[in-house]
Protein backbone atom coordinates (compact mmCIF):
# COMPACT_ATOMS: atom_id res chain seq x y z
CA UNK A 1 0.00 0.00 0.00
CA UNK A 2 1.12 3.57 -0.57
CA UNK A 3 2.16 5.87 2.28
CA UNK A 4 -1.16 7.74 2.27
CA UNK A 5 -3.75 5.32 0.88
CA UNK A 6 -6.71 7.05 2.52
CA UNK A 7 -7.63 10.68 1.81
CA UNK A 8 -9.88 12.45 4.31
CA UNK A 9 -11.68 15.74 3.61
CA UNK A 10 -13.87 17.67 6.05
CA UNK A 11 -16.57 20.34 5.83
CA UNK A 12 -17.97 21.92 9.01
CA UNK A 13 -21.23 23.74 9.69
CA UNK A 14 -22.29 25.71 12.78
CA UNK A 15 -25.87 24.92 13.83
CA UNK A 16 -27.29 28.05 15.51
CA UNK A 17 -30.76 26.56 16.09
CA UNK A 18 -29.26 23.84 18.33
CA UNK A 19 -26.73 26.13 20.01
CA UNK A 20 -27.29 28.25 23.10
CA UNK A 21 -24.41 30.67 23.71
CA UNK A 22 -25.90 31.81 27.05
CA UNK A 23 -25.61 28.18 28.22
CA UNK A 24 -22.14 27.71 26.69
CA UNK A 25 -23.49 25.28 24.10
CA UNK A 26 -22.12 25.51 20.55
CA UNK A 27 -23.21 22.78 18.13
CA UNK A 28 -21.34 21.88 14.95
CA UNK A 29 -21.99 19.34 12.23
CA UNK A 30 -19.08 17.96 10.26
CA UNK A 31 -19.24 16.04 7.01
CA UNK A 32 -16.31 13.77 6.27
CA UNK A 33 -15.44 12.09 3.00
CA UNK A 34 -13.02 9.16 3.18
CA UNK A 35 -11.50 8.08 -0.15
CA UNK A 36 -9.49 4.90 -0.68
CA UNK A 37 -6.62 5.94 -2.95
CA UNK A 38 -4.81 2.61 -2.71
CA UNK A 39 -4.94 -0.41 -4.98
CA UNK A 40 -6.31 -2.53 -2.13
CA UNK A 41 -9.72 -2.59 -0.41
CA UNK A 42 -9.87 -1.35 3.17
CA UNK A 43 -12.45 -1.27 5.95
CA UNK A 44 -12.88 1.46 8.56
CA UNK A 45 -12.85 -0.33 11.92
CA UNK A 46 -12.77 2.44 14.52
CA UNK A 47 -12.20 6.15 15.14
CA UNK A 48 -10.15 8.26 17.53
CA UNK A 49 -10.83 11.98 18.02
CA UNK A 50 -9.16 14.74 20.01
CA UNK A 51 -11.64 17.60 20.41
CA UNK A 52 -10.17 20.83 21.78
CA UNK A 53 -12.33 23.79 22.76
CA UNK A 54 -11.36 27.46 22.95
CA UNK A 55 -10.23 27.07 26.57
CA UNK A 56 -7.70 24.42 25.44
CA UNK A 57 -9.72 21.72 27.21
CA UNK A 58 -9.40 18.45 25.30
CA UNK A 59 -11.84 15.57 25.08
CA UNK A 60 -10.76 12.22 23.67
CA UNK A 61 -13.31 10.02 21.89
CA UNK A 62 -12.78 6.44 20.70
CA UNK A 63 -15.35 4.13 19.21
CA UNK A 64 -16.19 1.50 16.67
CA UNK A 65 -16.89 2.64 13.13
CA UNK A 66 -18.59 5.92 12.27
CA UNK A 67 -22.33 6.67 12.61
CA UNK A 68 -22.94 3.01 13.41
CA UNK A 69 -21.17 1.70 10.31
CA UNK A 70 -17.83 0.10 9.46
CA UNK A 71 -17.70 0.85 5.74
CA UNK A 72 -15.72 -1.22 3.23
CA UNK A 73 -13.97 0.91 0.61
CA UNK A 74 -12.93 -0.63 -2.68
CA UNK A 75 -9.97 0.97 -4.49
CA UNK A 76 -11.04 4.44 -5.66
CA UNK A 77 -14.27 4.33 -3.64
CA UNK A 78 -15.33 7.00 -1.17
CA UNK A 79 -17.65 7.09 1.83
CA UNK A 80 -19.28 10.25 3.19
CA UNK A 81 -21.02 10.71 6.53
CA UNK A 82 -22.16 13.55 8.76
CA UNK A 83 -21.88 13.68 12.53
CA UNK A 84 -21.79 16.38 15.18
CA UNK A 85 -20.03 17.75 18.20
CA UNK A 86 -21.04 20.07 21.04
CA UNK A 87 -18.48 22.52 22.43
CA UNK A 88 -18.60 24.63 25.57
CA UNK A 89 -16.80 27.46 23.75
CA UNK A 90 -17.58 29.22 20.48
CA UNK A 91 -14.40 27.95 18.78
CA UNK A 92 -12.62 24.64 18.73
CA UNK A 93 -10.69 22.09 16.70
CA UNK A 94 -10.91 18.39 16.01
CA UNK A 95 -8.26 15.98 14.79
CA UNK A 96 -7.77 12.27 14.92
CA UNK A 97 -7.53 9.10 12.92
CA UNK A 98 -9.45 6.17 11.55
CA UNK A 99 -8.17 2.68 12.19
CA UNK A 100 -8.41 0.78 8.92
CA UNK A 101 -8.01 -2.91 8.03
CA UNK A 102 -6.86 -4.25 4.67
CA UNK A 103 -8.33 -7.37 3.07
CA UNK A 104 -5.39 -9.44 4.38
CA UNK A 105 -5.96 -8.22 7.94
CA UNK A 106 -3.20 -5.61 8.22
CA UNK A 107 -4.19 -2.62 10.36
CA UNK A 108 -3.14 0.97 9.69
CA UNK A 109 -4.15 4.47 10.77
CA UNK A 110 -5.60 7.04 8.38
CA UNK A 111 -4.90 10.45 9.93
CA UNK A 112 -7.50 13.21 10.02
CA UNK A 113 -5.67 16.55 10.05
CA UNK A 114 -6.89 19.17 12.51
CA UNK A 115 -9.90 21.17 11.34
CA UNK A 116 -11.47 24.26 12.86
CA UNK A 117 -14.94 24.61 14.35
CA UNK A 118 -15.75 28.28 13.88
CA UNK A 119 -19.14 30.01 13.54
CA UNK A 120 -19.59 31.95 10.27
CA UNK A 121 -19.90 35.34 11.99
CA UNK A 122 -16.34 34.93 13.31
CA UNK A 123 -14.80 34.49 9.84
CA UNK A 124 -13.28 37.52 8.13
Amino acid sequence: MSDIPIQVSVKTHYIPEQSDPTDQRFVYAYTITIRNQSADPAQLISRHWLITNGDNSTQEVRGEGVVGEQPHLAPGEEYTYTSGVVLETEFGTMEGSYQMRTANGDMFDAPVPAFALVPPHALH
